[in-house]
């Protein structure tokens, strides 16, 4: 009688040879620009992002109630100096306060008109955030084969203030490995993760051959924990009709001793108790280091058998 234990193990690394010949079509496809595209940026979000959330609030605040009043008092007529004095400002700040047509036109000055040397840069690194690219690293190469003079950390500053103003899409999950896959499929689905699962259902759409192989596979793990070996038969028929190699192999062997694998698949005794007798003349030979004849490890395994060694 077969033990149900190796034949599922067969059966697994049929699986596993199945995903490493088709693991080119594991990870998930990378989107493409237009997919990767964001909306353009706001650069009025910007500056208020560039100043921190809280110092950005309040200056946001000040300047739009300031900008509501000096406007309000312009339509009565009354003058610049005037309103400097009744709203105790600065001349020069309510004559910029009153050219502007927004607040928001201030709040774009007040951050973007100091000057930089990443000023001309600007434009390119919109571009290319907007494309998904979002690495300062990258993008501070990018720019430096342009021409760029300043450093790495003047970069990496403006994208901290991009990435706060427009957060970009999560990170792609790290690709799951071969082994990942072999034991996704080879495991009942109930012990799966939801996010397991949906990334399973994607390869399986992705690779037809192993979402042919994993019907087989539940096909198989329903006839053995169902104790249904009469049908085996029926399981290596359809399995021999795919296209799959690494299974093919799984099936030779079986019918290479089939009657003992009809039998471990349909009676309720096992042989999980030779399996371990085995594993432990295994253990005792090793512990002998090789160097233990036939007569020394029989006595020695009849001895582990009383308790004795």
């Amino acid at each position: 009688m077969a033990d149900r234990w190796h034949i599922y193990k067969n059966l697994v690394e049929a699986v596993e040879k199945t995903a490493v010949h088709h693991r080119a079509l594991l990870p998930e496809p990378k989107p493409s620009a237009a997919d990767r595209a964001v909306a353009p940026l706001d650069i009025a979000k910007l500056a208020v992002a560039a100043s921190g959330p809280r110092q950005a609030g309040r200056l946001s605040d000040r300047i739009r109630e300031q900008h509501a009043g000096v406007h309000a008092l312009l339509d009565e007529g009354v003058g610049l100096r005037a309103i400097a004095r009744h709203m105790r400002l600065a001349r020069n700040t309510v004559r910029r306060l009153a050219h502007a047509a927004s607040a928001d036109e201030l709040l774009v000055g007040r951050w973007t008109g100091l000057p930089s040397i990443l000023d001309p840069y600007k434009p390119y690194l919109h571009q290319r955030w907007s494309e998904g690219c979002t690495v300062a690293r990258h993008l501070f190469r990018e720019i430096r084969e342009r021409g760029f003079p300043g450093s790495e950390e003047v970069v990496k500053k403006y994208v901290r203030e991009l990435r706060e103003a427009f957060p970009h899409q999560d990170p792609l999950r790290k690709s799951p490995s071969v082994r990942d896959v072999t034991s996704w499929i080879t495991r009942h689905p109930d012990s799966l993760k939801d996010d397991q699962a949906q990334q399973l259902k994607a390869i399986l759409t992705r690779c037809p051959e192993l979402g042919r192989t994993a019907e087989h596979v539940r096909a198989f793990a329903e006839l053995m924990n169902n104790r249904q070996g009469r049908h085996l038969g029926t399981w290596i028929a359809r399995v021999q009709d795919d296209d799959l190699p690494a299974l093919h192999t799984f099936t030779t062997g079986l019918s290479q001793d089939l009657g003992a694998v009809v039998a471990g698949l349909s009676l309720r005794y096992s042989s999980g108790a030779v399996e371990g007798h085995n594993n432990k003349i295994k253990m005792l030979k090793r512990q002998m280091f090789g160097r233990a004849n036939v007569d020394l490890l029989r006595k020695r395994a009849l001895l582990a058998a009383d308790g004795r060694s």
